[in-house]
């Protein structure tokens, strides 16, 4: 059997598992890992390369960051704050995913979701509303904001490259003529339908630095929530201004994370009780999966397919469709970045096969790349929102195929007079 069908079982038994639950998801995306390597798929260092891949290392980081947050009590007061301007529960949606939506547009979507997470959950602890009910819309919120610049997201950046050898290039705001819409759109239409399809409650974890119970934070030092603060502020800053210092955003989180501990801001084992094993795991287990999809070409097997489905003479409309979905389906078990990173070659192919304009069917890609809505590892930020929001496979399910309808309606309106393929 060759690698590329193997690959291509091993996730087909993923979106199984995924869906059914029957064993947790952290642990069957170890058993995919493993199994690629038993099955001489990957190599051992290809496998365990995701454990060290620059995310997980972010996630470290801002989960201690978070923690400290939290832990001193600091999100509750941010919480307090935000809590008193908006008065219902989809007032605080709304608020969430514009605060999300608008940093991640010029910060790292993933950076963005990693300090907001902490403050969000202060903001369920002290408003009395439910965590699940507000994490899910800020991991959506992050997704449509990666869209709103050239450096909200790295699928964005890795379609400018290609674009750039070419000749080429997209504006700094371009992306921005979809992906604003899409935020907007979908915002609005989390306040009026979209928030009936979030979980109504769910089974918390009780370990974790983000325990939802009412701790008494009057015995902290108020340096130590003042310092956990601007340490935030310090690490959030050092990411906004990566592309001008050359500090890598993991790198920017590791300093705040190391300074938190030097300063007593909390002690060492509650830094470690703040990192989350289970979002680790499961990250770096599917990245397994995803360079497998990659080098065994099973993913370019899957595109080649569907591209081959649509005949000679397609419409412009009708590979603009194919090439949407296909991204926003692979980009739900790929990863976002994988995605784009996989399919920006096959469609430049496409393009030129066609001769039509590589700029439109780039752009088709990255936009159905970011629909990453509808499971726990789509994207980072899903992946983080999991164990805090107690939630389960089908929760993102049901909430999130929706807002791909709508983020897939939005797009194929606008992308054809914004981006047309034969300009």
């Amino acid at each position: 059997m060759s690698p590329a069908i193997i690959t291509l079982l091993f996730l087909a038994f993923a979106i199984i598992m995924f869906v059914t639950e029957k064993i947790p998801l952290a642990l069957t995306s170890m058993i995919v890992c493993i199994g690629l390597i038993l099955t001489k798929v990957l190599e051992p260092k290809e496998a365990f390369n995701g454990f060290v891949n620059t995310n997980v290392i972010l996630f470290v980081a801002m989960f201690v960051v978070g923690g400290a947050l939290f832990e001193t009590g600091m999100a509750n007061k941010i919480g307090g704050v935000v809590s008193k301007f908006a008065k219902s529960e989809r007032q605080l949606i709304v608020a969430i995913m514009v605060i999300t939506g608008v940093m991640s547009g010029f910060l790292s979507n993933t950076g963005t979701a990693a300090v907001l997470i902490p403050v969000v959950i202060g903001i369920a602890s002290k408003s009395g509303y439910s965590r699940s009910r507000l994490l899910m819309p800020l991991a959506f919120a992050a997704a449509m904001g990666g869209n709103l610049s050239l450096i909200g997201a790295p699928g964005n950046l890795i379609a400018q490259s290609a674009l750039q050898d070419m000749g080429l290039s997209f504006g700094f705001f371009e992306f921005g003529y979809v992906g604003i819409p899409i935020l907007i759109i979908g915002i609005i239409f989390f306040a009026l339908v979209g928030y009936r399809f979030l979980p109504k409650d769910t089974q918390l974890e009780d370990d974790g630095a983000f325990s939802e119970e009412d701790t008494d934070f009057s015995h902290v030092p108020k340096w130590k929530q003042t310092l956990s603060l601007i340490i935030l502020i310090m690490t959030i800053l050092g990411m906004i201004f990566e592309n001008q210092t050359g500090i890598p955003l993991y790198v920017a989180g590791c300093v705040g994370a190391i300074l938190l501990v030097l300063f007593k801001v909390i002690t060492e084992k509650e830094a470690y009780k703040a990192i989350d094993m289970q979002t680790i795991f499961l990250f770096g287990g599917t990245l397994a999966l995803a360079n497998a999809l990659e080098v065994t070409g099973a993913g370019e097997l899957i595109a080649d397919a569907v591209i081959g489905m649509l005949g000679q003479n397609a419409s412009p409309f009708a590979l603009l469709t194919a090439i949407f979905l296909l991204s926003a389906v692979l980009t739900n078990f790929m990863s976002n970045t994988a995605t784009t990173a996989l399919l920006v070659p096959i469609s430049l192919s496409i393009a030129t096969g066609m001769g039509a304009d590589p700029r439109a069917v780039l752009m088709a890609t990255v936009i159905g790349g970011s629909c990453a809505y509808a499971t726990p590892i789509g994207m980072p930020a899903n992946t983080m929102v999991l164990s805090p929001g107690g939630y389960k496979f089908m929760d993102y399910v049901k909430a999130g195929l929706p807002l791909i309808v709508v983020s897939t309606i939005v797009s194929l309106v606008l992308l054809p007079i914004l981006f047309p393929f034969y300009p």
